[in-house]
């Protein structure tokens, strides 16, 4: 069973507080089933943008996790920011979590894949 994407967002940002860093909802989606992503602010002002993996890239042992890939890797924050407002067009119901993660590597804090 999938937990409902309003307590993995409370989770996550939890998480990141805890380890020193700091955590924004910038847009809330749908509670149960809300697509997420995850805006990523460094302290010398790199940004990185994560959003959901294809379904092609899930392990079948475990559909319920959340996979995210890199958006985007190389763009500055205007064009990261121009592609979460395409997104909102497409899809109302999405979820943006701004972090600053702190001591923890993004990769501890999402399941980040490749593909």
């Amino acid at each position: 069973m999938r937990v409902t994407t309003d307590l993995w967002v409370s989770a996550l940002t939890r998480r990141i507080f805890s380890g020193g860093g700091f955590a924004a909802v910038m847009r809330r989606g749908a509670a149960e089933a809300g697509t997420v992503f995850v805006l990523v602010r460094d302290r010398f002002g790199a940004v990185q943008l994560f959003g959901p993996a294809p379904q092609a890239s899930y392990d079948t042992a475990h559909p319920q996790d959340r996979l995210f890939v890199r958006i985007g890797e190389g763009e500055e924050a205007p064009a990261l920011e121009a592609r979460l407002a395409k997104e909102q067009r497409f899809d109302s119901d999405i979820w943006v979590v701004e972090i600053e993660a702190g001591s923890d590597a993004v990769e501890d804090l999402l399941a980040v894949t490749t593909l």
